[in-house]
């Protein structure tokens, strides 16, 4: 449609000049004495449109002449632009794909024509990287630290996982630190964080990081609670020097991770170690009621205390719900055993060995049947326990 407007404006434009030429009598009367010059007026008209498009014409070739050499260095730049770009496309996909000799050289290409400079030597750093090079990794690191831009955050952030995966955890923390320190504390970063408090088992600091995460979404739920579940026993190993520490720790953990099995029988062990055998097994009675475990079952026989018969009316009523759970018969077998019901004892630890055979469970019965005289017969039950644990064991 412009193309047929501006033809009918050429073609009306032509028309009119031809009139305007065939019934045009003026004349144009040119006088430099002693010569006159007369000429017609479109003619005179018609040479002045020539001139000025000689005169423009010229202008216009003087004007490119004297910029030809900022357009000759112009397009040498976008040519060393465009191959800069396709090298560093390339080097990214070189290095997607696993290819990182291919990726580093391609990096450094595009390094070489200062496309992106800082970019292309962290790629590049991150190839050698995978190829076991240090001393390539390390020169690719320097270049990216001497380039210009504002990537700071890129270069501490690349030098500190590729620390965490030589497990220098110390390092890998300082570099963080300082990265935490000019900037925003972003979700990966927090996660290089983690990483770097799990190799040097920083347990405190790894709970604090999980919830921060959770807190985010940016950690998946079951990871996020064995990552808890195992900071959690760490601790409790840890404050378990005294029984004060234990007690205090063990007051600030939330309900939902006290109720963990695992935590649960790692905290009672630990009270039980140090004599806090009720505090263990009020420990023990609450996760129960939450979840059925049988690691928590056995630990709630375990330390020999002054509730043993409190203890075994809980185990008792358990009974009721769990008739034949091998892990409490063997509880009520031994919390018979500490309050001298042999009989029962023996008949529970019988029990228990029928549901399921066990070292632990053989090893009760041989003890109690030394303790009412009979050897033989205790001599048998060592035996199956021996035979138990090659079984478990078979090295």
């Amino acid at each position: 449609m412009k193309g047929l407007l501006w033809f009918l404006a050429v073609a009306a434009a032509a028309v009119a000049l031809a009139l305007f030429a065939r019934y045009q009598d003026g004349y144009v009367l040119l006088v430099s004495p002693p010569y006159r010059i007369e000429i017609s007026l479109v003619l005179f008209l018609l040479l002045v449109l020539g001139v000025f498009a000689l005169l423009y014409w010229f202008t216009h070739l003087a004007g490119t002449m004297l910029r030809m050499p900022a357009n000759v260095a112009a397009y040498r730049k976008r040519q060393r632009h465009n191959r800069g770009v396709e090298a560093l496309r390339a080097a990214w996909q070189a290095y997607f794909e696993g290819r990182f000799g291919k990726a580093e050289k391609l990096a450094g290409r595009a390094w070489s024509f200062d496309e992106a400079p800082a970019v292309a030597a962290l790629l590049a750093a991150r190839a050698a990287h995978f190829m076991r090079d240090p001393e390539r990794r390390e020169l690719w690191l320097t270049r990216a630290e001497n380039s210009a831009g504002q990537d700071r955050s890129a270069r501490l952030a690349t030098r500190a996982e590729l620390l965490l995966d030589e497990r220098r955890f110390e390092a890998a923390r300082d570099t963080l630190a300082e990265l935490s320190e000019h900037g925003p504390k972003h979700v990966a970063t927090l996660r290089l964080r983690l990483r770097a408090e799990q190799g040097l088992q920083n347990w405190d600091e790894v709970l604090r990081l999980v919830r921060a995460l959770e807190k985010r979404n940016a950690m998946a739920p079951d990871l996020a609670a064995q990552l808890r579940t195992t900071a959690t026993i760490e601790n409790l190993r840890k404050k378990s020097l005294d029984a004060e520490s234990l007690a205090s720790f063990w007051n600030e953990v939330p309900e939902a991770d006290r109720a963990e099995p695992r935590i649960a029988a790692a905290a009672a062990r630990h009270f039980i170690r140090l004599g806090g055998c009720r505090q263990a097994h009020k420990i023990l009675r609450e996760a129960l009621q939450g979840r059925w475990d049988a690691s928590l079952v056995l630990a709630f026989g375990e330390c020999r205390a002054d509730d043993s018969l409190e203890r075994l009316g809980d185990a008792e009523g358990w009974l009721k719900t769990h008739p034949r759970d091998a892990a409490l018969l063997l509880t009520l077998g031994r919390l018979c055993q500490q309050r001298e019901l042999w009989g029962k004892a023996q008949s529970y630890l019988e029990a228990s060995l029928s549901e399921q055979p066990s070292r632990a469970a053989h090893v009760e019965l041989a003890r109690l049947l030394e303790a009412i005289g009979r050897p033989d017969d205790a001599a048998t039950h060592y035996r199956a326990a021996a035979d138990e644990g090659l079984a478990a064991d078979p090295r």
